[in-house]
């Protein structure tokens, strides 16, 4: 959150408390709100092919800058553009570090039983 108080203009914090204050609830509401609020919308993200999931981002951005006193967010747009930064910003840092659900694992085995190559194929009794 602190990259997005920098990059994006219309959110900024007074305090670096509020600012970890804010981070914190952000986290919650991310985990415990969002889930709940995709699962309500989940008709809209299907349509814009989960584009309305940036969209619930900023909505929860924006109810962490009501919430907390010295974290600003002015608007729906520099929501939603820390909204993605943020989200980015998560991949990003997830895939460096390995940790997350995104791992992709591809894995090859042999066949442990050998080809049949005589005549006592699979029988058919009619």
């Amino acid at each position: 959150m602190l990259m997005a108080t920098h990059i994006v203009t219309g959110i900024g914090y007074d305090t670096v408390s509020s600012l970890l204050v804010a981070s914190l609830l952000f986290g919650i509401l991310h985990a415990f709100l969002r889930p709940l609020i995709f699962l309500l919308t989940l008709p809209l993200v299907v349509v814009t092919l989960g584009l309305f999931v940036l969209v619930i981002n900023a909505g929860l951005l924006l109810l962490v800058g009501t919430l907390v006193k010295g974290f600003t967010v002015k608007g729906f747009w520099p929501a939603f553009w820390g909204a993605l930064l943020i989200s980015v910003l998560s991949v990003v840092l997830n895939t460096l570090t390995g940790t997350g659900d995104g791992r992709l694992r591809v894995r090859r085995t042999r066949d442990k039983k050998p080809a049949n190559r005589g005549g006592d194929g699979p029988v058919i009794d009619v």
